[in-house]
């Protein structure tokens, strides 16, 4: 199996691993916080502000492996307070298109760089 890195200006890594990887197809995208591209910090706003860009980085992500969207089939979500549940899926649902990708939503204690929201996706090709 050989392993192919996908690097994204969008994305940000705060330790030593690939923004994403792909591998027979299928490409498995590294979590994201809100992390604003321009600045290298959060995003200072409400959930659903950071939701946004943490989407705004994986897409950015897919988009450097040429896919989009449409050919996510898996995500996660971690929250730090489940009672931006809520907030978090309206975000979600005007992402993505049905029929929406499988998703898990779990509450963490903790993030990196003190988020409270981390997301990750897996995509496939075809």
């Amino acid at each position: 199996m050989t392993r192919r890195p996908i690097t994204s200006p969008t994305a940000s890594a705060v330790g030593p691993y690939s923004h994403g990887i792909e591998a027979n197809g299928i490409v498995y995208c590294s979590g994201q916080t809100p992390v604003d591209p321009a600045t290298g910090s959060l995003v200072v706003g409400d959930v659903a502000k950071r939701t946004g860009q943490c989407f705004d980085n994986l897409f950015g992500v897919l988009e450097a492996a040429g896919l989009g969207p449409e050919h996510v089939v898996k995500v996660n979500v971690f929250l730090t307070d489940m009672d931006d549940f809520d907030a978090m899926n309206r975000v979600y649902a005007a992402r993505f298109a049905e029929p929406f990708p499988a998703r898990s939503t779990i509450g963490v204690a903790s993030l990196p760089l003190g988020s409270n929201i981390e997301i990750e996706l897996i995509a496939q090709r075809g």
